[in-house]
């Protein structure tokens, strides 16, 4: 649970770090990447703890389909609040298909 906690931190911070300055298109380059960079600093101390806690709970394999899945659920909160973009039925299709994957990668053969 507290790699699961960390990830869901960790991937808040990325996405703003990697899609917050899509609103600022008038700001430098310059700055948006110092910013970025500053915000991943955070989104590391987050992320490396994460992995380094789950693994040996979970294998490398499932660390980062878990990561996906939380990477793209945070995502689509952010596009739709910060960015204020529509969720479209296909994107829930393609969540479809995700799960399913973690149903694959997760099930034990």
């Amino acid at each position: 649970m507290k790699t699961i906690i960390l990830l869901i931190f960790s991937n808040i911070f990325m996405t703003f770090a990697w899609y917050g300055h899509l609103k600022f298109k008038n700001t430098a380059m310059w700055k948006v990447i110092l910013v970025a960079w500053s915000i991943a600093f955070f989104e590391y101390c987050l992320m490396v703890p994460a992995n380094r806690i789950g693994y040996g709970q979970f294998n490398a394999t499932q660390l980062k389909t878990i990561q996906e899945v939380i990477t793209l659920t945070v995502f689509s909160f952010f596009s739709i609040l910060y960015l204020h973009e529509s969720f479209k039925w296909n994107y829930i299709v393609g969540f479809i298909f995700i799960v399913l994957a973690v149903f694959f990668i997760f099930y034990k053969w």
